[in-house]
């Protein structure tokens, strides 16, 4: 063998080949399965069959790569058809949901800081929607924000003058954020000045919400804060989920975009609600 030139039949090559060789098409699989992510996403819902003519690959590679994007809780799969969108008996990912009514988010959430004052402690819930205010915070230190948002805390974490107080417990995947009993453990021993919450349903002027683990720590949140802030986009006013949380009535201020119809701000401001629409900038 020449010297400085590598044998074909030495182990070390062979191995170092497969590495290569493994590594692609792990590299292939990654960038398929965020590309079924995204056109479901996109999408709301598709045919499992559909997705198999469009990325090219057999039925049992499209269940594979679909079983990890479930496991993930980015999507659900079921009799065939492979969904994103919520039901009433399911909320979607925080990834699907972060993605639409942006614009509104950004308004309510701007309008929301108006109730935001230096020296606070706050409450924010882990909704898509509360999650735009935190670009808007550093203006407003020095604060104490409590959440058990991970994505919250991964924005906040950096910010000077910002007292983080993460909220711990069971790790969710599908919203990112940690419930259940040692979460709302946590709250009750703590009392905030205001919270920021959503829903994800508002059906008869109460607002809903698919999952009990969700109400029960935003319950938690509510009953340890001395004012109630709910942030709505108008799209909630349309929906249905399974489990009540409260009256519109219970909350100090209701926050909506200026797409909700106004015979729904009208009637919530004839209850005696206050009422605060947000205009959306036009994109």
């Amino acid at each position: 063998m020449a010297a400085g030139k590598p044998d074909d039949n030495d182990p070390a090559v062979t191995v170092a080949a497969d590495d290569l060789l493994s590594d692609s098409r792990q590299a292939r699989q990654l960038a398929r399965r965020q590309s079924i992510a995204q056109t479901v996403m996109a999408e709301g819902s598709m045919r499992i069959e559909d997705l198999t003519a469009r990325f090219g690959v057999s039925l049992m590679t499209a269940h594979r790569d679909l079983d990890e994007l479930v496991s993930r809780g980015l999507l659900r799969k079921a009799r065939g058809v492979v969904s994103a969108a919520p039901t009433s008996l399911i909320e979607s990912s925080d990834v699907y949901r972060a993605n639409r009514q942006a614009a509104e988010k950004e308004a309510i959430a701007e309008a929301a800081m108006q109730f935001v004052e230096p020296g606070q402690a706050l409450f924010f819930d882990d909704s898509t929607t509360v999650q735009q205010m935190a670009r808007h915070l550093p203006m407003k230190v020095p604060l104490t924000c409590i959440t058990n948002s991970l994505t919250l805390m991964n924005e906040l974490k950096g910010v000077r003058d910002l007292t983080l107080l993460g909220l711990g417990g069971q790790y969710f995947n599908w919203c990112n954020a940690f419930m259940g009993r040692m979460t709302t453990s946590e709250i009750s021993r703590l009392r905030a000045d205001t919270l920021f919450i959503s829903m994800a349903a508002v059906t008869d002027d109460i607002v809903f919400h698919q999952s009990p683990e969700m109400i029960e720590t935003k319950r938690a949140m509510f009953n340890a804060s001395a004012r109630r802030i709910l942030l709505i986009d108008h799209t909630k006013f349309e929906r249905r989920a399974l489990h009540g949380f409260a009256a519109l009535s219970e909350f100090d201020t209701v926050i909506v975009d200026d797409h909700t119809p106004g015979e729904h701000v009208s009637r919530l401001r004839d209850k005696g609600i206050h009422v605060v629409v947000a205009p959306v900038r036009q994109r």
